[in-house]
């Protein structure tokens, strides 16, 4: 069994992990380790902090325990915040810390949208107006044209992660465009994993969502590919491993 580790700045919307686990039938455990920074999901800078550093430390200790093969930080802070050049960056150092090969669900969305042939992507955000700026120029430094963006002042991780499968579809709605290849929720709060189907029958197209791409991203590093038609498109292109 492949493990992987995640490293989570909140508890909003990690219910996800189990229910993937469940949906990839076994063949992966997720592990999540949260960085503690007390403060909402949605927010910035506070994970900048001057003890942030040995908050990370510390959940690092708690990655090591768990036997992860890979790990993947789930932060705005471990990505897009810091621009293209920036979350490299942060990635070669949790790899560094972790002596585990490291990514973050920014630069998953990168590569998963290159792995599906995407290049015109439209952003649904559940996050506040600054950061959904950040995450679109992170995109355009990835080579991705967005396309349509709606945002929604979520306000906090909480009240995102109250959305059902209607919420949801409304959002990516209220984004898509007839030119954009792809439709992404990037927000990690927002619970997905058991409506991707759905929302992909209704927009007719591939939808990537943070939980889903963090464990593509953390499998892709894992060299492990797992096939299986209820995790959107980004599950069926190309398996190495088929359930």
């Amino acid at each position: 069994m492949t493990a992987i580790g995640f490293l989570c700045p909140g508890h909003r919307g990690e219910d996800d992990y189990p229910r993937i686990e469940q949906l990839l039938a076994g063949a992966v455990r997720l592990d999540l380790v949260h960085t503690g920074t007390g403060e909402d999901a949605h927010a910035v800078d506070p994970l900048h902090g001057a003890d942030f550093a040995g908050r990370l430390t510390a959940a690092m200790e708690g990655l090591r325990l768990t036997g992860a093969e890979a790990v993947v930080w789930t932060s705005p802070a471990g990505g897009f915040a810091h621009g293209w050049k920036g979350a490299h960056t942060e990635a070669t150092e949790l790899a560094r810390q972790a002596g585990l090969p490291a990514s973050s669900t920014s630069l998953g969305f990168v590569h998963a949208a290159q792995a599906l042939g995407v290049r015109k992507v439209a952003v649904a955000h559940a996050h506040p107006p600054k950061t959904a700026a950040l995450f679109r120029a992170f995109l355009a430094d990835g080579g991705l044209d967005v396309t349509g963006a709606d945002e929604v002042d979520a306000l906090t991780a909480e009240r995102a992660a109250e959305g059902d499968e209607a919420e949801l579809l409304a959002l990516a709605r209220a984004a898509d465009t007839p030119d954009a290849e792809a439709v992404l929720l990037p927000d990690t709060s927002l619970r997905t994993a058991a409506h991707l189907s759905a929302l992909e029958a209704a927009l007719g197209k591939p939808v990537l969502t943070a939980s889903q791409v963090s464990v593509w991203e953390g499998l892709r590093l894992a060299d492990r590919r797992l096939h299986t038609d209820t995790l959107g498109a980004l599950f069926t292109r190309e398996p190495v491993a088929q359930l």
